[in-house]
């Protein structure tokens, strides 16, 4: 019978859950559900079905909300495979943390933290390329957020607050024992993918050196045809946005952080 997962990928956006996911679902002991992210764990029922940001309604049509949908997903899931699924702003989202906690409380968790300048100006491109953002200017965006999330738009848009990953750490901390989650540099998985896959696999309890890699995926270029990151000043002006909650970070994980300052 299908039921809740056993594991979830729970961000965060554009830190390479994508390509983690479709990794992990190579493994003949893991179950990953298709859609990939099912959101369900974002509202306690139907999502809103007007307002938000640009594209907005028509993700919020995608979620899977009802519980006997969501637990569906996994019923493919071969018998003995771990299941589990890749929501992105479960980590963001505080509340979509408590509910979790009380479906699933034996939940593992992971997620892949990126330097939160980069992570928020490769979100800014996503959604610039895809035609939604309308602010060219990344700073233009930064200082937009407030008054967008005031106004309702979806997560996605959270540029700055979706980077603030130790006050999201913290609120985690009181639901779940450390040894359920499991934390992850995003460098690491891009430049040692073999070695983070097994690390993901031996916390899952699964066998290692099944997985050879991660593969590329959503890679896109920005408004102006680059794929690389901010530029100095648009880094320097979305960097004090995080200077308070990095040493956070790197009190939760013990990571020298030092580059995510710089």
């Amino acid at each position: 019978m299908p039921g809740p997962p056993d594991f979830l990928l729970i961000g965060a956006p554009k830190c390479g859950t994508s390509a983690l996911h479709r990794a992990l679902n190579r493994h003949p002991d893991l179950f990953l559900t298709e859609p990939k992210e099912p959101k369900f764990f974002l509202t306690d029922g139907p999502p809103p079905i007007s307002g938000g940001g640009p594209g907005d309604v028509e993700t919020w049509a995608e979620h899977v909300w009802r519980r006997a949908d969501y637990e569906k997903l996994f019923e493919a899931a071969p018998p003995g495979a771990r299941r589990g699924e890749s929501t992105v702003f479960y980590l963001y989202d505080t509340a979509a943390q408590r509910r979790i906690r009380e479906l699933v409380p034996a939940a593992k968790l992971i997620a892949v933290l990126r330097d939160p300048v980069e992570r928020a100006h490769s979100n800014w491109a996503h959604l610039r390329g895809a035609g939604l953002e309308p602010e060219a200017d990344f700073g233009a965006a930064l200082r937009a957020e407030p008054r967008r999330i005031e106004q309702g738009w979806a997560h996605f848009w959270h540029y700055t607050a979706q980077g603030r990953y130790g006050e999201q750490l913290a609120h985690l901390d009181t639901l779940f024992a450390p040894e359920q989650v499991l934390l992850i540099r995003y460098r690491d998985l891009r430049d040692a993918p073999g070695e983070t896959i097994d690390r993901v696999c031996r916390f899952l309890g699964v066998a290692t050196g099944v997985v050879a890699g991660v593969p590329r995926h959503n890679v896109r270029p920005d408004v102006h045809g680059r794929t690389a990151g901010p530029t100095p000043a648009e880094r320097a002006e979305a960097l004090p946005r995080f200077a308070d909650d990095v040493p956070r970070v790197a009190g939760r994980t013990g990571w020298d952080l030092a580059d995510w300052l710089r």
